[in-house]
């Protein structure tokens, strides 16, 4: 699986992250190559159809019966930008790697990076609470349940973002 990282410049804090992993190993039960479909049994036996787009190029390649092995690692990072000049947004990143001539079975390799920035409108050291100013412009007010969290809350300031970054991996071979 290939590496993603993510520079932190000197002016970002880390908050915190988490992440889920989830792998499964199925076989293909139908392909429709002219309509972009693929169906899989999940994991109780029960068919599931899958759409791809038009860059599935090597899907005529693959055969009922064929082993399709997905694994799918999904983390949200949340970055405390301390620049108080940065605005909300949205940034939407993707990329994909497909076969290769080494590697002709169907699959490969997607990736998703989407980072949300909300802008820092209030801090209420008291009640724990921090109201954000997300992209959708509705503001939201977070309540900080962490004490480690609460003790750092001091060094907040008004303007400054926080970032959730967000990327999902799903790798995806095939084999007879």
């Amino acid at each position: 699986m290939a590496a993603i990282g993510f520079t932190a410049h000197a002016a970002e804090v880390p908050l915190g992250s988490r992440s889920l992993e989830g792998h499964i190993i199925t076989r293909v039960l139908a392909v429709d190559p002219v309509n972009h479909q693929v169906t899989i049994e999940d994991t109780n036996k029960s068919p599931v159809s899958i759409q791809l787009t038009e860059k599935a190029k090597a899907l005529g390649n693959l055969k009922v019966g064929d082993k399709v092995d997905i694994h799918v690692v999904r983390s949200v990072a949340y970055v405390l930008d301390t620049n108080v000049e940065a605005a909300p947004g949205v940034s939407d990143e993707s990329m994909t790697i497909r076969a290769t001539q080494d590697n002709p079975d169907p699959g490969g390799e997607a990736v998703r990076k989407v980072k949300v920035t909300s802008k820092i409108t209030r801090i209420d050291l008291e009640k724990h609470e921090v109201t954000l100013l997300p992209p959708e412009g509705e503001l939201t007010v977070l309540k900080v349940e962490d004490p480690q969290l609460q003790a750092r809350m001091k060094k907040l300031q008004v303007g400054q973002t926080i970032n959730a970054i967000y990327t999902e991996v799903m790798k995806v071979k095939t084999s007879r």
